[in-house]
């Protein structure tokens, strides 16, 4: 029997369709805001369609779930690249937003690791009661996403519009809330996942002294 090419499952065709939008969104921010922000939205909402394909056609694979979580970083980092850009004063929430999202999911995506789970969605469920139900409900997690994204997406689109709407503002103030309360989540994801390495490492202290 063939070995399967894990590179060509479904959900693998769509993370690299997202990986093209984003390096497209890229390219374009400095001077097309508008399509630049229609290819980083598109890569965004693929994000959806490539884990229902995964469990649709039993593709789930940890070098998809890997890829999935390091276009969802580095799309938001570079994003917030060119707002410091735009925006100098506000450059060190911006930095203080990389460094959290980048750390807080690092760490869980390891510990994930360690503890042998597939994904880093992939939670204890006797854990976080807040985490448990960011995960766990999927239009809780959509909206968080949604916004958190829509809101920095609002922000590089401000900047190049002469004279903005005033629902854009309100749309930003709505959005703003749910990154305030999103990086509120990344922090308890980085201080959750912390203390599940410690627990690991004490775990695996106490089998050395054990043996």
């Amino acid at each position: 029997m063939a070995q399967e090419n894990i590179f060509f499952f479904v959900p693998n065709l769509i993370g690299y369709a997202r990986v093209v939008l984003a390096l497209i969104s890229f390219y374009l921010m400095p001077c097309c805001p508008w399509p630049a922000v229609f290819c980083y939205l598109l890569s965004a909402l693929l994000d959806a369609f490539d884990g229902h394909a995964a469990r649709a056609l039993n593709q789930s694979t940890k070098f998809g779930a890997m890829m999935d979580m390091l276009t969802d970083r580095c799309a938001t980092m570079c994003l917030l690249v060119n707002l410091s850009l735009l925006y100098p004063s506000y450059t060190f929430l911006f930095q203080l937003s990389m460094c959290l999202d980048i750390a807080s999911h690092w760490l869980h995506l390891h510990s994930s690791t360690i503890k042998g789970s597939a994904s880093h969605k992939t939670i204890d469920l006797s854990g976080n009661p807040i985490l448990r139900i960011y995960y766990t409900s999927k239009p809780v997690l959509f909206v968080m996403c949604a916004g958190n994204e829509l809101f920095f997406c609002l922000l590089y689109l401000l900047h190049h519009i002469e004279e903005p709407a005033a629902w854009l503002y309100w749309l930003q103030g709505l959005c703003g809330t749910i990154c305030l309360l999103k990086s509120g989540i990344s922090l308890l994801h980085l201080i959750t996942a912390s203390q599940n390495m410690a627990a690991l490492d004490a775990a695996e202290r106490e089998k050395n002294k054990a043996q």
